[in-house]
């Protein structure tokens, strides 16, 4: 007998949730504020121009293929998906550039140019991280609720690989002595809101997906993906409501019973939430029902950066990569000034994407779009962007003119701006688009379980639990999410299953001691590099 199972929200992760308990039979129910799919991975469109609202690269399509085919169908026949070459260019404010290819020789060639004694090691990173993350991949597709489900066999035996006290920047000093090619391998470290001198160096698999799998990108934009996966969900018979706002999770002592939405109560036998996760906690949940995650904790934990976002629509074409990255020239310095003093760079780091090179159909002919993102700090009381969004806007524009963008300001026929302001008027707590860092005391048990421990019968899923953030972890962390939820009901969960893996299933328990795999780590003097 199927069971009602209604999910909060309809970006990637509750979409793919939809997918997944659909097609075990599950009677589903997506309730969604906004009045089209996707959250932050959506579309604005207007005067003929479409841009993607957030993510912009599409990574691993692996996972989301497996999630498709459990729905009796594949990626590429939901979504057109073009595999990228060269994947970006990276511009470097102390000089040079790197054209970033899956072709191994001309990478190798493309890095010598800069620095000639680094070329040899992209073959090195690429092997020892194709290693790696056949290693990691058990963890990925696993959920950890406690602090003992980390100190096992399986996962010390990674350690040495894994290298926990050493930062990205860190364990790429093994491959690459050039902090400019250092960078081209690690500034994917903002995937996650991150630097790169603090993430923990078991991602450098992010820049090794990149190369061993391809970056794509989905005709139409990243949109299109969960677009698609709105589709295939309505054909399983998942029920999608837009438009339509929770307002509170209902409970009956510890266990969750449904929604309460203006159009009355949802009952429910399991609940998925899809929401940025501090924010629904502070709105969905009352204070006092919640102990490990009440909001004076909330408080305290470390957020992601923000970014601030112009998307122009444009007269006329820029002969320019589909992706181009240019990097501070005092990089640290740029970071410092995100991450620690709040403050707005005389010199930031910023992304263009002039997708129409690849997909001309996202604007009128004649004309172009321009996606810009500039990492910023998450909301601070040192920023204020009502006054200080104007002149920032100018000193990125004027900047991505010099970098190869002549004239750009006069070319510009539509504009939305989006800054941590807006973010966070926008349901994403302090404006941190990458949610809680994934610093290692925020990490697998240490972030709020997929399983969610405050309460029975309410899951998680997005960046806001393990794996985090990211397409195509949130994608994983859905399918884990769905598997303990199927489990707990006693339904059959091995329709879902990866079949490369297993997920394990472990006994929900409280708790006890949240710092002890951070405790373990430091015992073993596994502790973090500084920040240069």
């Amino acid at each position: 007998m199927s069971k009602t199972i209604t999910i909060i929200g309809a970006g990637p992760g509750g979409l793919a949730s939809a997918i997944l308990l659909a097609a075990a039979g599950q009677k589903v129910k997506v309730i969604e504020r906004m009045t089209t799919v996707g959250g932050r991975t959506s579309a604005i469109e207007s005067d003929g121009y479409r841009f993607d609202l957030g993510p912009t690269f599409f990574l691993y399509p692996r996972v989301l293929d497996e999630i498709f085919r459990s729905a009796g169908t594949r990626l590429e026949d939901e979504v057109e998906m073009v595999r990228l070459d060269p994947q970006y260019r990276i511009a470097f404010g102390s000089g040079g550039q790197i054209d970033c290819t899956p072709d191994i020789v001309e990478m190798e060639r493309q890095i010598a140019a800069i620095a000639p004694q680094d070329a040899p090691g992209f073959r090195r990173f690429l092997n020892e991280n194709r290693e790696k993350l056949r290693l990691m991949e058990p963890c990925l597709e696993t959920s950890f609720d406690g602090w003992k489900s980390i100190l096992n066999l399986r996962l010390l035996k990674l350690l040495p690989m894994l290298r926990p006290h050493q930062s990205v920047d860190t364990y790429l000093k093994r491959f690459f002595s050039d902090e400019r090619v250092r960078l081209a391998f690690c500034f994917q470290s903002k995937y996650l809101g991150m630097s790169p001198f603090r993430c923990p160096s078991l991602f450098s698999i992010l820049s090794f997906l990149e190369y061993e799998h391809g970056v794509w990108h989905p005709i139409g934009g990243c949109s299109a993906v969960t677009a698609a996966m709105a589709r295939v969900a309505r054909r399983l018979g998942v029920e999608i409501s837009l438009g339509e706002e929770v307002e509170e999770i209902c409970f009956d002592g510890r266990r969750t019973t449904g929604v309460r939405t203006g159009s009355g109560f949802h009952p429910s036998d399991a609940v998925v939430l899809n929401a940025d996760f501090a924010n629904a906690m502070k709105h969905l949940i009352p204070n006092d029902l919640r102990t490990r995650w009440s909001d004076k904790k909330l408080e305290g934990k470390k957020y992601s950066c923000s970014t601030f976002m112009l998307y122009l629509g444009i007269e006329g074409t820029y002969d320019q990569p589909h992706h181009a990255i240019h990097i501070s020239k005092e990089y640290a310095k740029n970071l410092d000034e995100i991450e620690n003093q709040h403050v707005l760079s005389d010199d930031p780091s910023f992304y263009v994407q002039n997708a129409c090179v690849t997909d001309p159909g996202l604007a009128p002919d004649g004309h172009s779009t321009l996606y810009i993102l500039a990492p910023v700090s998450h909301q601070h009381p040192n920023i204020d962007w009502e006054k200080q969004a104007p002149a920032f806007r100018e000193k990125l524009l004027e900047q991505i003119e010099k970098a190869g963008y002549p004239g750009l300001r006069s070319r510009i026929r539509f504009e939305k701006m989006i800054t941590p302001a807006d973010w966070e008027h926008s349901r994403i707590y302090r404006g941190a688009t990458f949610n809680l860092a994934h610093t290692l005391d925020q990490m697998l048990h240490l972030r709020p379980h997929n399983r969610f421990e405050e309460f029975e019968g309410l899951y998680l899923v997005g960046g806001g639990t393990h794996p985090g953030s990211g397409l195509p972890v949130i994608f994983e962390g859905a399918r884990i999410s769905s598997v303990h939820l199927l489990n707990d009901l006693g339904l059959d969960s091995g329709t879902i299953l990866p079949p490369r893996g297993s997920i394990e299933t472990v006994p929900l328990k409280p708790v006890r001691k949240p710092g002890a795999f951070a405790a373990a780590l430091s015992a073993l003097g596994l502790g973090r590099d500084p920040a240069p």
